[in-house]
C-alpha cells in the first residue's frame, strides 16, 4: 500500500460517510413528505400476488419491452445497476489494494464472467439509450418528442454517470488482466482480456480508476439526496415500492374503474358526508401518499407523453408534465406541509411572480415553471389555476384529458395518471363549481332526465317499433327463461346512428335463439358521462338507481345467471366494474364478445360474402381499459370477403376518437380535432369501412369522415358501422343491398349500403 493508496482510500472512505449522511436525510425527508398525503389503506396486500408482480414487472421488465429495443437496452442498464453493486464494494478494497478481490466469489469464474458481459451491456445499453435521446430530441422534433418538456440536463448527468461506471468497472478488470493481478480464467474476462492488450500494466492507474468509479458512484448519490425532485435518478429505488403499491393487487393496470372518493383513507358516504371530508384534490397534501410517490418516480421518460391523444393533437396536456408539475410544486411547497416553515396569512399577486410569456410553448404544459422554488407563493398558489392565478395545473391541461388510458397503458413505473386527473376534476367541479360551460348542460340533462341529450318521453322504447319481432321487456323480475338483459344505454336509445347498432344486435340475438329482454324505460344513465367529468355525486346517484333496478331484476337469480349484455364500452365499463363498489354485481359481457362466441358456437354463420375493406377501431374503454381486443376482430375474420387492415395505431396502442372523459359533450377548442387525427390515419388504408364497437366512436369517427367527405378528401362510399351491422350483412341472402362484389360497390345512387336491414341502412 503506497502512499497513492492511502490518500485515495482514506478520501474514498471520507466520502462514503458524507454520501450514507446526505441519502439517509434525504430518504428521511421524503418519507416526512409522503406523511403528508392522505392515507390509502387499499395498497398492502394481498402481499403474495403484489411480490409476484413487482418481480415480473422488474425483473422481467415487462412494461419496459413495450418498446422493444429501448426495453432491451435499459434491462442491461438495470441488471449493470443493482447486479455490479459489488464492484463498487470491490473497488473500495482496489483503492487500498490494487490485488484485492471480493472474499469467496472474486476469483470465482462465473462472477467474473457475469461482470464482464454485463458491464459491456451496461455500456453498450446506456450508449444505445444516449443515442436515442439525441435522435429523439426536441431539438430535432419539437414538441414531437417524447422528451419535450423533460429536464435534459438530468437525463445527461444520469447517463453520464452511468456509463462513466461503466467504463470503470472494464477499466478495472483489464489492468488487473494485463497487470497479471487475477487468477480467473481467460475465458472468464473476455471483454476486458481485449481491452488489457492496450491498457498499461500499472496498479497505481488501477487504485486511480477505482477512485473515479467511487467518486461518480457516490456524487451520483450525494447529488440526487439533495435533489429530491430528480425522478430520472430516484425511479431507481422508488420504482420498486411504486409497483409494489400500485392500485391493483393482480398486477393490472389503474385502469376500467375509477376508484370511489375516499377522504382519510374511507369512502365517503354522500348521503352523510363528515363535516372535515375532503373532496378530491385541491391541493397538493390532499393527495395519498401513494400520489406523491407517484410523482416521486416519474422518471421523465415521456411514453405517455407520445401516446396522449390530447398531446399529439396540439392541446396543452401532457401526462408527463402534469406529474412533473405535481412532483416539482410537492417538493417545493414541501417545508410548509412539514411544518418547516410557516406560509403567509396573505397569498401574493401571482403575476409578479410568473415567469412564462403567452408565446412560449409550455406556458399550459407546465405550470410549475410559472413559478419556481420555494416560496411563499409556492405555499399559496391554487393547484389548478390559470397563468394568472398562479395554478400548477392550467385548466385547459385539466380538462383537455379524454380518459383514453395511454398514459397508464404505456408508464413503465406504474404511474396512476387518470386517477389524479380525475381527482384534481372532482375537487374542481364538486367544490369550486369549475367546468367548461357545455358540460353543465349535460349533467342538468343528466339531473332531470336522464340521459345527457336531455330527451324525454318514451323515447328509450321508439327503437323496438322498427323490428319486425316483439322485444320482451323486464317488469318486475326478470323471466326464468330469459338470459340476457340486453342493456340499451342512452345512446342506443336516443342516438339515430346508435340506434342502429342496438338494432342490429337485437337482430342478431333473435336469429341466435338468444332470449333477450330490455328495461325499457326502466333505464337511466350509468353514470359514466357524470363520473368521468368529475361529478362524483351526480354518478352515485344515477348509479344507485340503476343498481337497485337491477337487483329488483335479479332478485331470485344466483351469481352466473345475472347476466347482462352492453353495446356501450362506456356503460359495460361501469356496470361490470363500478358498480360493485355500490353493491351491483353482476356479469356483464360485451356485444362483441356475446357475438364472437355465438359465433364460434355456430349459432350465428356468417353465409354471405361482403366485399369490403375494413380497418377497426379500438374503443378506448372496450380495449385499453378492459382489454377487449380479439372479440371484434374474430367477428370480422369471420365474415367471408372482407378485407382487413390494421391501422398503425392499434390495440394497446389504440388512438382515442376524443369522446371520452365526457368530451363528448364539451367543445374541442384547442388545437386539431382528435376524431379528425383518427380518421385520417384510417382513410389512409383506403378502406370501405371504418368498424368500431362504441356509439360514441361511431359518432366521433362518423361525424371526421361525413366533414372529410364534404370537403373531398374521402370516397363518398365510406362508411362508419359496428362490428355487429358488418356480421348482419353477412346473414342476409347473396345480393342483397350492402353484399355486392366488385370495384364499384357502394359508390352508385342505386346501391346505398346496408339498405336491406332497417338495423343497418346507410347513415
Amino acid at each position: 500500500m503506497g502512499p497513492l493508496q492511502i490518500v485515495l482510500g482514506t478520501l474514498a472512505v471520507i466520502l462514503l460517510v458524507v454520501s450514507v449522511v446526505y441519502a439517509t436525510k434525504a430518504v428521511r425527508a421524503m418519507l416526512r413528505i409522503f406523511r403528508t398525503g392522505q392515507p390509502d389503506p387499499t395498497r398492502s396486500g394481498p402481499v403474495g400476488p403484489r411480490l409476484k408482480t413487482l418481480a415480473v414487472e422488474s425483473l422481467g421488465h415487462t412494461r419496459m419491452l413495450k418498446w422493444s429495443a429501448i426495453g432491451a437496452a435499459h434491462w442491461f442498464v438495470f441488471i449493470g445497476f443493482y447486479g455490479l453493486f459489488l464492484t463498487l464494494v470491490e473497488a473500495f478494497g482496489e483503492v487500498f489494494n490494487p490485488e484485492w478481490h471480493l472474499p469467496l466469489i472474486g476469483e470465482w469464474a462465473l462472477w467474473n464472467l457475469f461482470v464482464d458481459l454485463i458491464g459491456a451491456a451496461t455500456v453498450l445499453g446506456i450508449l444505445y439509450l444516449i443515442v436515442r435521446r439525441q435522435l429523439d430530441h426536441p431539438r430535432r422534433q419539437g414538441r414531437a418528442s417524447r422528451f419535450a418538456g423533460s429536464n435534459e440536463g438530468r437525463g445527461y448527468f444520469v447517463e453520464a454517470v452511468v456509463l462513466t461506471i461503466g467504463i470503470c468497472i472494464l477499466l478495472i478488470r483489464a489492468i488487473k488482466v494485463a497487470a497479471d493481478l487475477t487468477d480467473a480464467p481467460a475465458w472468464s474476462h473476455p471483454v476486458s482480456g481485449l481491452l488489457a492488450n492496450v491498457v498499461p500494466a500499472s496498479p497505481d492507474l488501477l487504485s486511480v480508476v477505482a477512485f473515479v468509479k467511487i467518486v461518480v458512484s457516490l456524487g451520483w448519490l450525494i447529488t440526487i439526496s439533495r435533489v429530491l425532485n430528480m425522478g430520472v435518478a430516484w425511479h431507481r429505488f422508488s420504482a420498486f415500492f411504486n409497483i409494489y403499491f400500485k392500485r391493483e393487487d393482480d398486477g393490472s393496470q389503474a385502469l376500467g374503474p375509477l376508484p370511489a372518493m375516499t377522504s382519510g383513507g374511507k369512502p365517503i358516504d354522500f348521503e352523510d358526508p363528515g363535516e372535515d371530508d375532503v373532496f378530491g384534490r385541491g391541493k397538493i397534501e390532499d393527495f395519498t401518499w401513494k400520489g406523491m410517490l407517484d410523482f416521486t418516480t416519474c422518471t421523465e421518460c415521456g411514453r405517455c407523453q407520445s401516446q396522449c391523444p390530447a398531446w399529439n393533437t396540439g392541446k396543452p396536456l401532457s401526462p408527463k408534465m402534469v406529474i412533473m408539475d405535481l412532483r416539482d410544486h410537492l417538493y417545493a411547497k414541501a417545508p410548509y406541509l412539514t411544518g418547516a416553515t410557516k406560509a403567509s396569512d396573505n397569498a401574493p399577486d401571482f403575476a409578479d411572480y410568473s415567469t412564462l410569456k403567452p408565446s412560449d410553448e409550455q406556458v399550459w404544459a407546465s405550470g410549475y415553471a410559472r413559478i419556481e422554488g420555494t416560496n411563499d407563493a409556492q405555499a399559496h398558489r391554487p393547484l389548478v389555476g390559470t397563468l394568472e392565478e398562479g395554478g400548477v395545473i392550467d385548466p385547459d391541461v385539466l380538462w383537455s384529458c379524454t380518459n383514453c388510458g395511454a398514459c397508464v397503458e404505456q408508464c413503465p413505473v406504474d404511474i396512476e395518471h387518470v386517477d389524479h386527473i380525475m381527482d384534481m376534476r372532482r375537487y374542481q367541479v364538486l367544490i369550486e363549481s369549475s367546468f367548461p360551460s357545455e358540460a353543465g348542460v349535460m349533467m342538468r340533462n343528466l339531473e332531470n332526465r336522464g340521459n345527457p341529450w336531455g330527451v324525454g318521453g318514451n323515447v328509450r322504447e321508439e327503437w323496438m317499433k322498427e323490428l319486425d319481432f316483439e322485444v320482451r321487456q323486464v317488469e318486475g323480475a326478470i323471466d326464468d327463461d330469459v338470459e340476457y338483459l340486453f342493456w340499451v344505454g342512452c345512446a342506443g336509445a336516443i342516438d339515430d346512428r346508435a340506434k342502429k347498432v342496438t338494432k342490429a344486435v337485437a337482430e342478431l340475438l333473435h336469429i341466435a335463439g338468444v332470449e333477450f329482454a330490455v328495461l325499457g324505460n326502466g333505464e337511466t344513465c350509468s353514470g359514466d358521462p357524470a363520473r368521468r367529468m368529475g361529478n362524483e355525486f351526480l354518478f352515485q346517484q344515477l348509479a344507485q338507481e340503476n343498481v337497485e333496478t337491477l337487483n329488483a331484476v335479479f332478485e331470485e337469480r344466483p351469481a352466473g345467471r345475472r347476466k347482462i349484455v352492453a353495446t356501450c364500452p362506456h356503460c359495460f365499463n361501469s356496470i361490470n366494474r363500478e358498480y360493485p363498489q355500490l353493491g351491483g354485481d353482476y356479469d356483464v359481457v360485451h356485444h362483441t364478445q356475446l357475438l364472437g362466441q355465438l359465433v364460434e358456437e355456430g349459432r350465428l354463420t356468417p353465409v354471405t360474402p361482403i366485399d369490403r375493406k375494413v380497418t377497426y377501431h379500438d374503443p378506448c374503454f372496450l380495449g385499453r381499459h378492459n382489454k377487449v381486443y380479439t372479440p371484434p376482430r374474430e367477428i370480422l375474420d369471420s365474415v367471408k370477403g372482407l378485407s382487413t387492415q390494421e391501422m398503425h395505431r392499434c390495440k394497446d396502442r389504440g388512438f382515442c376518437c376524443g369522446a371520452g372523459g365526457a368530451r363528448m359533450w364539451m367543445e374541442e377548442k384547442i388545437g386539431k380535432r382528435i376524431n379528425v387525427e383518427r380518421t385520417e390515419e384510417a382513410l389512409e388504408l383506403d378502406p370501405d369501412v371504418i368498424s368500431t364497437a362504441c356509439p360514441f366512436c361511431i359518432t366521433m369517427l362518423s361525424d371526421a369522415v361525413t366533414s372529410k367527405q364534404q370537403a373531398g378528401e374521402a370516397k363518398s362510399h365510406v362508411e362508419v358501422l359496428d362490428v355487429s351491422q358488418i356480421l348482419l350483412r353477412s346473414m342476409a341472402p347473396a345480393g342483397a343491398p350492402g353484399t355486392e362484389s366488385g370495384p364499384g360497390v357502394g359508390t352508385e345512387p342505386d346501391d346505398p349500403a346496408g339498405t336491406g336491414s332497417a338495423a343497418t341502412q346507410h347513415s
